[in-house]
């Protein structure tokens, strides 16, 4: 899928045609931005690099913090001031997204540091980015797993100039500057510099090579040089003593001379940063393309790891993007923690409360290995710092998302648990998984039985389910029942008057939103809301089903605007995170036709080309995650090892598994378009063997070969007889496997 991505999408606001059908029913609250950026970037790597506008959230682009509606614009074009390394993907609502270590080549004194210039001529491959600025510099960056190259073409001039600005940082809106604690440059020898900046209770060290040979060097501070000097050290720095500082590289140029600057880093210190930088790009100079070339061909066999028989361009490039931005994050930086413990480490472990139910999943189907590590860089950071992170950026502190979920890792880790992956203590696991259910918002549940936010009390009996899942495995039968039975707890959220969540407070969205998440227990929550017939009905009227069309925000919505659109109690389209699974709750109620009539309609109008392809935030790759599974016409369960059969979106696709290829493959297959018929599956056939039920399992998955899906143009009685499995079955695996 290579050649289909387009890292532009989801860069600009949204901007889809008017959804047809049942999609215009839905309302879209949060920010129309897809919130990414077409910086380089390797698969999962530790850095990126993209050109910096300080624009919100990302650094690049146009547009001010924004939690509502069309963003409101900073800039009427792309511009840059630089180029900055490690930025956060899809994400929004903080304000501080990392931005480090600006290099801007320049033609104009120190003085005009900061200068936006315009971005001509935009370039982006999976890895590389290129842009020429309106000073007439040609501007190329590539990156390795912890190192970024950068390849700056200049036009003939007496003066040109490489400059390294250390002390920026954050964003160029209000309150939303990163300033560096303490800091340290040196020179070592002509070309090679190195320096270490303190951000959140995290060194960040950089090494530094420049290819300009004749040209002079020279620290700078206040935007005026200290020739002669080779170090800066600052022992403590302040907001209102900040003042910028950096390296500069400056002499003649030729009319089309390049120069590179090569960047390693590392949180362990100036030596691993040159030692990284060496194992990335090797010790040679103009290693550009060289790097290009490498980070091109990880990402080919990322990419190449599903194929899809697209029925258009336009579908091979959004499903190819989407792809690609789910394996961007996490950021693995093995042998960085800041702790100096050996072994694996990650950040950007961003948002935990989106890509948990998506990304991860697909992480774990494609790279079990990767999933792995996480796993255990997530137990690392909770030895460290007392708690499983909700979300995890480059800084000490795993608590500070607590309000947006409780105890999603035990979700992630109970999948790893139930395939029987190795290269984890399980042992070691339990104790912090057990430990963390009694944190924060957990005494509340253990204490009252109830834990407000009200979405907090889903999360902890789910991960009480999923721990003596994980109790079992490693046979403390004792610790399991106790887990089972405080799993239960889900029942005291929901009213049964409603049938859905009891009032609270939300992290986002509203009852309607969350009272349709895929619980341990369907057939009872089901039972609570009156049966199917009523679930169903709920769900119907959540999904806008005989609803008008609805209008959506604009830029900066009123507050009467938005409480007209909350209180129609919709499905927010995909806008927002808290319903991603709701369309796959019909299938617990007998109603794969409803997933398929949701689900299509999502696909066809939710997401297209272009800058304004998105209907949201990525979110780290979780909205892009769900499009990739549903047109596989698969979702995963996640923490049950478990995946929902639907219609897919193409006629045929290849998942290349660790154990081998899975083939998906369907007759009857009518183009996803809006407005477009719906197909509904008439039945399934595994590996030639027929499958009357609308799931497989994780272990089923990794080793079937071929799965047929016929289609047809009316729903059919397939998956309507053997439900998906919940707690509370007869028989627990009620179904059997393949």
């Amino acid at each position: 899928m290579y050649e289909h991505v387009d890292p532009f999408i989801g860069t600009g606001a949204t901007e889809l045609p008017t959804p047809n059908g049942l999609a215009g029913t839905w309302w879209w609250p949060k920010p129309q931005v897809g919130n990414t950026h077409p910086g380089a970037m390797h698969p999962f790597g530790m850095v990126s690099a993209t050109p910096y506008s300080g624009a919100y959230p990302t650094g690049y682009g146009l547009y001010d913090f924004n939690t509502e509606g069309v963003p409101g614009q900073l800039y009427d074009r792309p511009v840059a001031s630089g180029f900055t390394h490690f930025q956060q993907s899809g994400t929004g609502a903080i304000r501080k997204y990392y931005n480090y270590f600006r290099v801007t080549p320049m033609l104009g004194p120190l003085d005009d540091l900061g200068t936006t210039w315009d971005l001509l001529d935009e370039v982006a491959e999976p890895g590389y980015y290129a842009a020429t600025l309106s000073s007439g510099v040609r501007c190329e960056v590539t990156v390795g797993p912890k190192s970024a190259v950068h390849r700056y073409t200049f036009p003939a001039n007496d003066a040109a100039r490489i400059v390294i600005d250390a002390s920026t940082g954050g964003l160029a809106i209000p309150h939303s500057q990163t300033v560096p604690l303490k800091a340290h440059l040196a020179m070592l020898q002509p070309g090679v510099a190195q320096g270490e900046i303190h951000v959140e209770g995290v060194p960040l060290a950089v090494h530094l090579e420049v290819d300009a040979p004749g040209w002079r060097q020279a620290l700078w501070y206040d935007r005026r040089l200290m020739p002669g000097g080779t170090r800066l050290d600052f022992d403590y720095i302040r907001p209102t003593t900040l003042r910028p500082f950096g390296l500069i590289f400056m002499g003649p140029s030729r009319a089309e001379q390049t120069v590179e600057v090569r960047l390693g880093f590392s949180l362990r210190g100036c030596e691993t940063a040159r030692d990284n930088l060496h194992t990335d790009v090797g010790r040679n100079q103009a290693t550009f393309a060289a790097r290009r070339d490498e980070t091109a061909a990880t990402w080919r066999d990322h990419l190449g790891k599903i194929e899809i028989k697209a029925e258009s361009d336009d579908q091979a490039t959004v499903f190819g993007t989407a792809l690609y931005h789910s394996l961007v994050k996490p950021c693995f930086a093995p042998d960085e923690s800041p702790w100096t413990t050996e072994g694996p480490y990650a950040f950007d472990i961003c948002t935990m409360w989106d890509i948990y139910r998506t990304q991860l999943p697909l992480m774990t189907t494609l790279f079990p290995e990767r999933s792995v590590a996480l796993a255990n860089s997530m137990l690392s950071i909770c030895e460290q710092e007392g708690n499983l992170p909700i979300g995890y950026r480059m800084a000490k502190g795993a608590d500070r998302f607590s309000r947006q979920g409780s105890a999603l890792a035990h979700t992630f880790l109970a999948d790893l648990c139930q395939l029987d992956l190795p290269g984890i203590d399980w042992d070691w696991a339990m104790v912090h998984l057990e430990m963390d259910l009694r944190r924060t918002y957990g005494e509340d549940y253990l204490v009252h039985g109830v834990a407000h936010p009200i979405s907090h009390t889903l999360d902890l009996a789910y991960a009480y389910h999923c721990t003596a899942a994980i109790a079992r495995k490693v046979r403390d039968r004792t610790l399991a029942q106790q887990m089972s039975d405080l799993a239960h707890g889900w029942r005291a959220a929901y009213d049964p008057g409603t049938g859905l969540l009891r009032d609270s407070t939300f992290y986002e969205g509203g009852r309607w939103n969350y009272s349709f998440r895929l619980l341990h227990d369907m057939r009872a929550r089901i039972a609570m809301a009156g049966g199917d017939e009523a679930f169903v009905g709920l769900l119907d009227r959540f999904f806008g089903y005989g609803a008008a069309p609805v209008t959506q925000p604009g830029v900066r919505p009123n507050v009467a605007e938005m409480d007209a659109g909350y209180s129609l109690y919709r499905f927010e389209g995909l806008n927002n995170e808290p319903d991603y699974e709701a369309p796959w709750s019909y299938h617990y109620a007998g109603r794969p036709d409803r997933t398929a009539e949701v689900v299509h309609a999502a696909i066809a109008n939710q997401f297209g080309t272009g800058r304004g392809g998105l209907p949201g935030n990525d979110d780290s790759g979780g909205l892009s995650a769900w499009y990739v599974w549903a047109t596989l016409g698969l979702f995963p369960v996640a923490g049950q090892n478990l995946f929902l059969v639907s219609a897919p979106a193409v006629a045929e696709s290849t998942i290349r598994l660790p154990e081998s290829d899975l083939s998906i493959t369907t007759t009857g297959l009518e183009p996803v378009e809006a407005g477009g018929p719906v197909s509904y599956v008439q039945s399934i056939a595994v590996d030639g063997k027929t499958l009357e039920r609308p799931w497989i399992s994780g272990r089923e998955l990794r080793h079937i070969r071929n799965l047929h899906i016929e289609l047809g143009p009316r729903p059919s009685g397939w998956g309507t007889q053997i439900r998906p499995p919940s707690t509370s079955d007869p028989l627990h695996t009620a179904g059997g496997e393949a």
